[in-house]
Order: structure tokens, then sequence, then C-alpha cells
């Protein structure tokens, strides 16, 4: 079974997530970690859970996502996995972060590319991965239908969506991704979204005032 754990870090108030199950595997979704004491908390949960990460994986790549990919990337030896479309979003996080007056260590180059359709495995778990573009050009998703878990980025949040007025982010791609992705889940899937607490497909469906 799978457990979801939530850290949320820097400026901007990004959920980090490990993910992980009994054999103690665990994916890194979106290391948001940005000062020493930041890495320090993530390096203590998975220590003290005695977790073994065996993959780094961005959602999307805006800046609040990949603070920490060079720390985790470094720490645990682990190649970046995103999709291939944002790349360009990536390759932007420099300026940016120098823009907002940020120090950003440069990410490493990603070396693993995922498509919808592939299966992230880790442990004895699967995630299947959700083509969710809209708040950024070429975000992912992933989905436990076993453990009845959504890893969502920043496309769906508790009554709310992500931004689409950043580069690369468009209103209607957003609402098609949530309704044909998200929407066709069950009611009682849990959703992890990039910022904010946790919330349900069901609750969305029912609350969200962007998605009535």
């Amino acid at each position: 079974m799978i457990e979801v754990a939530s850290l949320t870090f820097n400026p901007f108030q990004e959920n980090t997530y490990i993910v992980y199950d009994e054999t103690k595997e665990a994916i890194i979704f979106d290391p948001g970690c940005y000062t020493k004491a930041e890495e320090q908390l993530l390096v203590d949960f998975i220590t003290n859970h005695q977790l073994q990460p065996v993959r780094l994986i961005n959602t999307h790549c805006h800046i609040d996502h990949v603070l920490g990919n060079y720390f985790v990337a470094e720490k645990y030896g682990l190649k970046l996995e995103i999709h291939k479309g944002e790349l360009p979003v990536l390759d932007a996080v420099i300026p940016y972060g120098t823009m907002m007056g940020l120090k950003v260590e440069p990410s490493p180059a990603p070396e693993v590319f995922l498509e919808e359709g592939d299966e992230v495995e880790f442990g004895n778990s699967k995630l299947a991965v959700l083509f969710t573009p809209g708040h950024s050009p070429a975000s992912i998703s992933f989905y436990s239908q076993a453990s009845e878990v959504l890893i969502a980025g920043d496309v769906l949040f508790y009554e709310s969506i992500g931004r689409t007025d950043l580069p690369g982010g468009d209103f209607a791609t957003l609402i098609k991704s949530i309704k044909t992705q998200f929407f066709t889940l069950e009611d009682q899937v849990r959703v992890f979204p990039g910022h904010g607490p946790a919330t349900t497909i069901g609750h969305e469906r029912k609350h969200n005032p962007f998605l009535r």
C-alpha cells in the first residue's frame, strides 16, 4: 500500500512529496527544499522512516518545484525524470530565480523522459503517468488505482485550480486536463496538490467553483 508524506518548503510554500510503500523504496516528487534547514528536514524524514529513495520526479518544472533537484540528485544518486515538454520551463529556472532574487543551484539535466501511458515502478507499487497540461506546457500527474492516490502537481487544488498566466499556461487546456484525466477517477481518490491541503476527487467535483 502506498504512503504519501508531504513536506512544505521554500518561499512559495510548495509541497514536496515522498511516496513509498512497505518495501521502503521511495519516490521524491518535486523537491522544493531551498535552505540547508529544509534539506535537513527532508533527509531526516527519509532517515527516520528508513526509506530508500529510488526515483526523482518533477510533475512540472516551475522554480518552486525544482529548487531541491540538485541536492536530492547528489545526495541519493538519482536521475531526474520529467516530461520532455517541460525542458523549456526547466531551462528558464535560473534566469527567473535571478530576477526574483533567489540563489538557485542549477538542476541536473533530466536523464529519463516520462510520457502519458508510462508506469512508474518502485517497490511493489506502480503509478500511472497522466498527461495534464494547462498550468505548464507538459505537466504530468501520477495515479495509483490500487491505493487511490493522485499526485497532482499544480493542476488541481483544494477548491481551486492551478494558475494559467505563466508562460505555457492555458486555462481551457487546464480545465480539459482536470475533466478528462481527473474527473474520470472515483470520488474517494485522494488528491495531493503542489500547494495547500490534500483533497479528494469527490470533494472537488462537488465544491470546486472553477469546475461546476
